[in-house]
């Protein structure tokens, strides 16, 4: 071991442990090669490990890459919100911290009360039809939405529909790196989700924020309002205030420390 990397495993979307969605966050001074990235990301073996470089304008924003054990995606919600509880907390005097990112634009992470919120484009979708998607995911013909960014939204009748879901992860994986979102009107939220990724191996993400990147601009327009609440009904399960502000959506949530330390490679 000759190099040692400041690691955070940090629980987002969370409010104590073992709830939200884990993320490993690693602070590097540059970039190390891409291959090493990913097996580190493997070797993690989160949904999704955060690698943040300190960006040429003094610190004022910072370079941010993310990548599952198998594939580097083009964008994470809960792993920025993790990085962006890492600095934060490194840097108390800051309300802010901005992220440039290779293939999703300029991020951002906020103080927000005891928690946080999360700048990300929205990402809108469309009518579509994918009777592979349907059957794989145990369904029959639903109402379907796709985005060309790789999102296939599915809506259900109510909230129990969501929560009995049993996909067939192989037969997803087979259709491709595409995020298949589950949603329905909530019961003690405004809306509900589930969401699979078999195809960059996450059978099930546990708290999502790139889903909801989509899926505020879609139920925003179906509330007649801008905001509300949500629920991913995973097995860790997570609360999320989605808020939509134009082109961007703005996700509320905490975050908590569960392990700090070094990675040596």
């Amino acid at each position: 071991m000759t190099k040692r990397i400041p690691y955070w495993h940090v629980d987002a979307f969370a409010d104590r442990i073992f709830t939200g969605n884990q993320a490993a966050v690693m602070l590097l001074d540059v970039w190390l090669d891409d291959s090493t990235l990913q097996a580190i990301g493997a070797e993690n073996a989160f949904a999704e490990t955060a690698f943040v470089v300190p960006a040429s304008d003094g610190g004022k924003a910072y370079a941010l890459r993310w990548f599952t054990p198998s594939i580097e995606v083009d964008l994470c919600g809960h792993a920025t919100l993790a990085a962006g509880h890492v600095l934060l907390s490194l840097h108390p005097d800051r309300e802010a911290v901005r992220f440039a990112t290779r293939r999703s634009g300029v991020l951002e992470v906020r103080r927000l009360g005891s928690g946080y919120e999360l700048a990300l484009p929205a990402i809108p979708v469309g009518p579509g039809q994918w009777p592979e998607a349907v059957a794989a995911m145990g369904m029959r013909q639903r109402e379907l939405w796709r985005s060309p960014k790789g999102y296939t939204l599915l809506l259900l009748a109510d909230a129990s529909e969501v929560e009995r879901l049993a996909p067939d992860f192989p037969a997803l994986a087979v259709l491709g790196n595409e995020t298949f979102i589950a949603t329905a009107p909530g019961i003690d939220t405004d809306i509900v989700s589930r969401v699979f990724v078999p195809g960059a191996g996450i059978d099930e993400d546990s708290v999502t924020g790139a889903a909801h990147a989509v899926l505020t601009p879609f139920w925003a327009a179906r509330l007649g309002r801008e905001r509300f609440s949500a629920f991913q009904a995973s097995a860790r399960g997570g609360l999320l205030d989605c808020r939509l502000d134009g082109a961007r959506v703005w996700l509320g949530g905490g975050c908590v420390t569960v392990v700090e330390g070094g990675f040596g490679l």
